[in-house]
Formats: structure tokens, C-alpha cells, sequence
């Protein structure tokens, strides 16, 4: 892999995918939606192209006549926050930028497509999630992310582009979402704010984000055409283990308020993948447990509040 074209670039996973890239000497365009609040965050670096062009405009983007990359990673997605999950309009306007994204690899003469998925494409399940798991999503979102990746998958094979789906279950890192658990959790206890959580007693996959960025990486150089991952760490925990590591290391003697707020109607009580393809295909193995990647994350929190 010398070179690699994605989109979602400023996400979590699209930033620490992009440094990954970098540091492995591979040269990165990177296509940010207009104006992005965030482009401030892409590194200087020689083998870094930076493009706006919004998701709804890919199919005018330009491409040189003599461009070409090895790669098309497509990270990129409109209505990610809660409010809009259940957006059905928002969301179904996903699956055909999606296909834009499709098109342009193959303006671009990328060889493989890798889409980026969501465990949310399952809905609830009771028990690992597996290479049989049906896909039944409750959500917009979920749903939309199952479509994309069917057509997206039937296209890549009418243009003649290996096509791989990485679903992702819960990543953390720098980056991440503000009012995720594990960010908003970090800001609380920095800032002295109470906090307040269901009894945790879900059981819950966690992947630090430069092992997400790196099996990106791995897939996008070994995995075969139509494969379909479930990327997680392998491993789980309660949620309040993570709550309260994450307590140990900033304030020990925080109140967490585990118990003070009820489980929704539709509450997940288990989330966790099974990773064995990843392994036996890709070669891919977490390198970070959650101590070492929770140290980074909070490391990183603290500079970014000026602690």
C-alpha cells in the first residue's frame, strides 16, 4: 500500500487511521468536508493532501489525470449524534453518498474499497456478535449502515474493486466525542461535575483507537473481496470497571452515582465481538488493554482542558 484516499478524516478513527498511514509512509489524501471545525487537527506532514468537498458533491470531485491510489477508505458519514440517528431521510442520503464514495475510488483507480460499518447495523443482541449474527437494525442509522454496505459491495463488484466492511463496535481515544461515556466521564471528574449512571452492569467491548486505526490498516493490505469484520477489542468487561479506572487514575475519591439512572426500554446489555476472523485473516491483534489506552486518553483530555 503506497497511497490512500479517505474520507472522515477528522473522526477519531479517520485521524489516528491518517497518523498510522503516515508513520508507515504512505501517502494520504484526505477529503474533509467544507469548512470543517476540525481541519485545524491534520497534521503538517509531506504526504498528506488535504481536499474539501462535502459527501453530497463527491461525485463532482476532480481527479488529475494521472492520480491513482491503492486504497479508498470510507470513514466518512453524515449524522452521527444521537438526534440524528433516527433521522430516515439524513441517514438514507448516507447509502447514496456512499456509492459517490464508490465511484470516485474507481475515478481514482483504487484497487479496494474498505467501508467503515457499525455494530449498530445487529440491533440488540443477547451474546457475542459472530460471523452468523443476523443483522436486524433498529435504527435509522443502523439500517442505512446495512444498506451501504450492500450496495456499496454490489457496485465495488460492477467496477471491479475488492470491497471489505469493517463493523465497528465502541472505539475511545483523542478525538472522540464529547458527550461519549468514557470523554464526558474524563471531563466530569476533571471538572468536578457529578456524575450519574445506570447500575453498569452491561458487558461492554472497548478498542483504544490506534488499534482500531491499525486494523484498518491490516484489512485494507489482506483481507479478501466481500469480507465482513466485527472490530472490538475481543474482550469485555462491566462498565463499571471502565468507570471506575478511569475514576482510580483522576480522582480517587470521586462519587461516580453508578445506580442513580435507570436502563432505557431499548438499553444494550451486552456488546462484544468476536475478532477470531480478524486474527486468522488480517493477522490483527489488540496491542493496547484498556489501562494503557485509557492513560493516553486521559493524558490527552488533560491538555486539551490546559490541566
Amino acid at each position: 500500500m503506497k497511497s490512500v484516499v479517505i474520507t472522515g478524516a477528522t473522526g477519531m478513527i479517520g485521524y489516528s487511521l491518517v497518523e498510522y498511514l503516515l508513520q508507515n509512509n504512505v501517502k494520504v489524501t484526505a477529503i474533509l468536508r467544507p469548512n470543517s471545525l476540525k481541519r485545524d487537527i491534520m497534521p503538517h506532514h509531506p504526504l498528506l493532501t488535504v481536499h474539501e468537498c462535502s459527501l453530497s458533491r463527491l461525485y463532482t470531485f476532480k481527479v488529475a489525470s494521472d492520480f491513482s491510489a491503492d486504497v479508498f477508505f470510507h470513514l466518512g458519514w453524515e449524522g452521527t449524534n444521537a438526534q440524528s440517528r433516527n433521522d430516515l431521510f439524513l441517514q438514507t442520503d448516507n447509502i447514496k453518498y456512499t456509492l459517490y464514495a464508490v465511484d470516485l475510488a474507481r475515478k481514482m483507480r483504487c484497487k479496494t474499497f474498505v467501508y467503515a460499518g457499525s455494530q449498530a447495523q445487529y440491533g440488540r443482541v443477547e451474546g457475542v456478535l459472530t460471523n452468523s449474527t443476523p443483522s436486524n437494525p433498529e435504527t435509522a442509522y443502523g439500517m442505512a449502515k446495512l444498506c451501504a454496505e450492500s450496495m456499496s459491495r454490489n457496485r465495488c463488484k460492477e467496477l471491479g474493486i475488492k470491497h471489505s466492511s469493517v463493523r465497528i463496535l465502541s472505539v475511545y481515544g483523542p478525538y472522540d466525542g464529547e458527550n461519549t461515556m468514557i470523554a464526558s466521564t474524563i471531563r466530569k471528574l476533571f471538572s468536578n461535575e457529578p456524575t450519574m449512571f445506570t447500575a453498569c452492569e452491561q458487558e461492554w467491548d472497548y478498542l483504544y483507537v490506534k488499534d482500531a486505526a491499525r486494523a484498518f490498516y491490516l484489512v485494507a493490505e489482506k483481507a479478501a473481496d466481500g469480507s465482513v469484520y466485527r472490530l472490538g477489542s475481543g474482550n469485555c468487561r462491566k462498565l463499571s470497571y471502565y468507570i471506575e479506572t478511569i475514576r482510580d487514575i483522576i480522582n480517587p475519591a470521586a462519587k461516580l452515582g453508578i445506580g442513580k439512572l435507570p436502563y432505557s426500554d431499548s438499553q444494550v446489555m451486552m456488546l462484544v465481538a468476536d475478532i477470531s476472523d480478524l486474527k486468522n485473516d488480517v493477522g490483527f491483534e489488540p496491542e493496547y488493554s484498556f489501562q494503557d489506552g485509557i492513560w493516553e486518553t486521559i493524558d490527552w483530555c488533560r491538555k486539551q482542558m490546559d490541566l
